[in-house]
């Protein structure tokens, strides 16, 4: 079944990417040994590759990307991605990702970042260049997606935001929001059929000059609360676009989801022979 991965030339509410450039735009992938759920996640092999070479195989479509880095602090990692990809050592400490590529920001000379999740085989290049593109007009960028069925409607670990007229995030929760006042005994499915409920993928464009001011700031209230690193943005008075993508992201969590991975790739590379 061919899944659609296009950015949406405009979804009501939700900003318009601009094709303007921002000059040299970095992406960076933090990538992390250890995770509770994965240990050595990034080095995990899908159909004969490591996790973290199949999003750099992916990043490198983008168009909008001057040059791609992984940012890691373990030296297992950085033996492998140095074959195929630039890498930054970073600290051990960093309480989030947005902090981890602000230390490679630093001591890089670019305009602007684009922060991709390391996990994320399939992501698709077009979501990457609409992010970067959103930054012409907007100090951070995002991407959100509709989100069309009840185990993403309820599930806490699908974050959610709201935007405004303007296309600029209003906030980021893992509860369902914005609570429908006169749906709200009504079943999940007829409230996920009454509003545009969004779920927020992973991706943050940033200005340089946005990030580092970003990562000078404590950790805010509502970011410790819902454990969501974007909110620090907001709590400090920087605004959010937020780009519209028809774009499902599948990322790799636990062991598990690395055959679902595996079966998707082996659908897509089906798909283009067929097509050829």
């Amino acid at each position: 079944m061919t899944r659609t991965h296009e950015v949406q030339s405009n979804t009501s509410g939700l900003f318009r990417p601009s094709t303007a450039t921002m000059g040299r735009i970095l992406g960076i992938l933090p990538a992390r040994y250890a995770s509770t759920r994965f240990p050595g996640k990034p080095l995990a092999m899908i159909a004969g590759k490591p996790l973290i070479q199949r999003v750099v195989e992916q990043c490198r479509k983008a168009k909008a990307l001057s040059d791609l880095i992984v940012a890691t602090d373990d030296e297992r990692i950085r033996a492998v991605v140095e074959k195929f990809c630039r890498v930054e050592m970073t600290r051990v400490d960093h309480p989030s990702g947005s902090d981890r590529i602000a230390e490679v920001v630093s001591r890089c000379e670019c305009d602007a970042a684009v922060n991709i999740q390391g996990d994320e085989p399939l992501i698709d290049p077009a979501v990457i260049d609409a992010v970067a593109g959103a930054l012409s007009s907007s100090e951070m960028s995002t991407a959100a997606t509709p989100i069309r069925n009840l185990a993403d409607f309820e599930n806490p670990n699908v974050v959610k935001v709201v935007v405004s007229a303007k296309g600029r995030a209003l906030y980021f929760s893992r509860r369902t929001i914005p609570y429908l006042r006169d749906a709200a005994n009504r079943p999940a499915a007829e409230q996920l059929a009454a509003f545009p409920f969004l779920k927020h993928l992973g991706i943050y464009g940033f200005r340089r000059e946005t990030l580092l001011r970003l990562v000078q700031f404590p950790v805010s209230p509502l970011e410790a609360a819902e454990k969501l690193e974007q909110l620090r943005a907001l709590d400090n008075g920087i605004e959010i676009a937020v780009v519209a993508v028809n774009h499902e992201s599948l990322g790799v969590d636990v062991p598990e989801d690395i055959l679902r991975v595996e079966r998707l790739l082996i659908d897509e590379i089906t798909e283009r022979a067929s097509a050829h």
